[in-house]
This record gives C-alpha cells, structure tokens and sequence, in this order.
C-alpha cells in the first residue's frame, strides 16, 4: 500500500474511533464536550496516528490493537494545539482553515477542551480494551507522558516562548523543536513499536533514531513552509512565526538552506531503516513527504 492510501485508511479509522470515544461519554457537559469534538475532528494529517501504525503493523502487530495508542497521542497532539493557538501562546485565529476553538467557544472552555483531551489521550493509552498486555500498557503510558511533558513537548513550548525576540543559537533551535515537534514524533514511533508482540531493544533504538530524524525533518519543513506556504493551502497563517519574531531554520540559513538541510535529515532517517529486516516502506514514504508536503 502506498502513503496516500495508507495515511487515508488511517484518517478514516482512527477519526471514526475517535468520534465513538467521545460519543460514549454522557452530555452532562454538551458545550465542553462539542469543543473537544471540534478541536480534535477538526481535520489535519494524522501523522502520529499514522507512525503508530505504521510502525506497529511493520512489527507484526494487529491492527486493532494498535487503535488506542493511536488515538491517544492524537488526543495529546489535538490539545497542544488547543492551546498553543490560544491568545496567552501565539494567538492564532485560523487552524487548519478553520476558526480555532478559542475563537469558536471562547477561552475558558478552550482551556477546559484541552484538559480533557489531554486526559483522554492517557485515558485511551492505559484502556484494558486495547488487549495490550499490562507491561506494554505501563511502557506507553511512560512514553506518552515524558514525552509530552517537560521532557518533551511542554518543555519545548516554554522555550519557544521565552525565545521570542531573541536569536537563538543554531544547537538552540535543534533542542527546542526535538522537545516540541520532535518529541511527539519519536513518542508515536515508539508507541507502535511497544505495542508489538515480540519488538527487541536493537529495533526500537533503530527506529528512535529514525523519528529523531524525521521529526527534524518535519520542524524545518514547517518553518520553510511559514515562509514560502500559502495560508489556504496550510489552513493556518503563513508567516506567523516571522511576525512573533521567532528564531526559525530560515533566519538562521536562509531558505535554501533550510530546504537542503531538511533534505537531507530526511535521507538520513531513511537510511536508519536500512538495517531492520522488516517491511520499511510506509516509514520510508513518510520520512520523504515530510519534505514534499504543501501543508
């Protein structure tokens, strides 16, 4: 199967699993609960729910087994945004072409909306539904959180803002975007490859080193994307980081550069897959789109 299809089939599951969860709890709440369904329905890539099962299937594992951790860290991904978009972060109006949820609910139950998906997201890891064994729901639960707390996302998303206005260092950049987006990225790639039945040390290690590469990859793409990308096309406003005064790969070296610098953090992910004897190619696919993608 190839990406488009693959990252297709995968939209469609892992959309329709989600919309189920959040129909299953009662209405005691309707206008939180229609936020949480807007900020996480809304549209978008699902990338990570893709590295999930992509990597997750590459190792053998059972589809359905994979639906939970798959939706958990879209649910995580879903509320950074949440918040990220709201006017204490970037202040952003428009989110994958629509008004974002702040905009269309208000603050406080934007900031409710995030909450509970964030908590959903753990909810979804640790369900004994997933059929995972208990050692494999413990080691998703550790993954998803170091990585979308300090250690990771949250800790990239304090740096970016006290980085406004100021000029970060090349090395700077690298560490705050592998806690931010990075971080986020090897988590999905991690999950899936837990998830599996009968994963070893020595293809996990192989496969972070992947994600290390690809999220890489992913940020500087974003950032070339504010510069060059069309805001209908993106679904978000191009140049927003420019007007935040963000230290960005392209300030830092100029926009060919960063083009060929994502180029080549992609090549690089790919040749980590070189050495697993396992069925590599929807990995390999993703690594690439990373740096061919117009949103």
């Amino acid at each position: 199967m190839e990406l488009k299809e693959f990252a297709q089939m995968v939209a469609t599951r892992v959309n329709e699993f989600m919309k189920d969860y959040l129909q299953s709890f009662d209405d005691a709440a309707p206008n939180l609960k229609d936020a949480m369904s807007y900020g996480l329905l809304l549209g978008g890539k699902r990338a990570r729910p893709l590295l999930v099962y992509a990597t997750g299937l590459a190792l053998g594992q059972d589809i359905k087994k994979l639906d939970f951790a798959a939706s958990a860290i879209e649910c995580i991904h879903a509320y950074s945004l949440i918040h990220d978009d709201m006017p204490e972060m970037d202040n952003d109006k428009l989110r994958r072409g629509r008004e974002t949820v702040h905009v269309k609910f208000g603050q406080t139950v934007a900031l409710l909306a995030g909450d509970a998906l964030q908590t959903m997201g753990f909810e979804l890891v640790s369900d004994p539904k997933s059929n995972l064994s208990n050692q494999s729901i413990a080691k998703l639960t550790h993954i998803l959180a170091t990585k979308a707390g300090y250690s990771g996302m949250c800790g990239g998303q304090a740096i970016d803002l006290d980085s406004e206005g100021k000029h970060l260092e090349l090395e700077k950049l690298r560490l705050l975007h592998s806690k931010k987006t990075g971080a986020l990225i090897r988590a999905a790639v991690l999950m899936g490859a837990y998830s599996a039945d009968h994963v070893t040390e020595a293809q996990v290690k192989t496969l972070d080193e992947y994600a290390t590469w690809t999220g890489l990859a992913f940020q500087v793409w974003d950032d070339v994307l504010d510069v060059i990308g069309d805001t209908k096309v993106m679904g978000k406003t191009q140049g927003a980081d420019i007007s935040l005064d963000k230290s960005t790969y392209p300030s830092l070296m100029g926009i060919e550069k960063a083009q060929e610098y994502a180029q080549e953090c992609a090549q690089k992910a790919i040749s980590c897959l070189k050495t697993l004897d396992i069925d590599t190619t929807l990995l390999e696919q993703f690594a690439l789109f990373t740096v061919q993608r117009d949103h």
